[in-house]
């Protein structure tokens, strides 16, 4: 008897395991693609700056935003990977990669929302409204995500989403007086718009994820 007793607590012990596998192997997926996501893109910021600093003199930076100018246009795709020197690059990489995690903190997708919307109405703004000068670097992302994060508890209504806002304000709440002009390096313009997408973003993805949320509460009221 004693020999059974063990072997059905021995089946039970495994299967117990192999049920938990499942998740923990999602969990750890998802970890894992967004470190790849945001690691890659880290990389090709590193890439791209040194091969423009080595090879290239820093004449890839024309291919940045030049607002009013039709050729200017590229930027919107190329301005957030190119940066003004090591410095500017370092100076966004940490920043970068802890706010673009806690985009995904959630939902993993929700950071291929949020980038292409920043980039395009960050990049629009900064060519409409923007100096003479190009402007480039990814601190308009930053801002974006910034933006986004900020006002995701507002727009989503739920606990997680306003705990996170609130954190980030707490945190990173200084980086709002970047979206003013201040040294005439530094493009206002691009931080200021990247902030405007990530609001809209934020609207956007929280209004959708509100009527899921309806939905489902009505169907469970119908019984479906």
């Amino acid at each position: 008897m004693r020999t059974c007793y063990r072997e059905d607590r021995s089946n039970l012990t495994y299967k117990q395991t192999i049920m938990s596998r499942p998740e923990d192997r999602s969990i750890t997926s998802e970890l894992f693609f967004q470190g790849i996501t945001l690691g890659g893109m880290v990389a090709i910021f590193w890439v791209v700056e040194i091969l423009d600093q080595v090879l290239f003199r820093g004449q890839l930076d024309r291919f940045g935003i030049l607002p009013h100018s039709i050729i200017g246009l590229r930027g919107l795709v190329f301005a957030p990977f190119l940066h003004g020197g090591f410095g500017h690059l370092i100076a966004n990489t940490v920043p970068f990669l802890i706010l673009g995690w806690l985009v995904m903190w959630q939902r993993t997708r929700d950071f291929f929302i949020v980038t292409p919307i920043v980039m395009l109405i960050g990049g629009l703004g900064t060519w409409l409204f923007g100096g003479s000068s190009v402007h480039i670097g990814a601190s308009g992302l930053i801002y974006g995500y910034f933006g986004f994060l900020l006002l995701r508890g507002f727009y989503e209504r739920n606990l997680a989403s306003i705990i996170l806002s609130l954190g980030v304000f707490f945190v990173y709440g200084s980086l709002i007086w970047g979206v003013l002009p201040s040294d005439p390096r530094i493009s206002w313009q691009g931080h200021l718009f990247g902030f405007v997408g990530g609001v809209l973003a934020a609207r956007f993805i929280g209004k959708r994820s509100r009527s899921q949320r309806q939905a489902e509460a009505w169907k469970d009221d119908l019984g479906l």
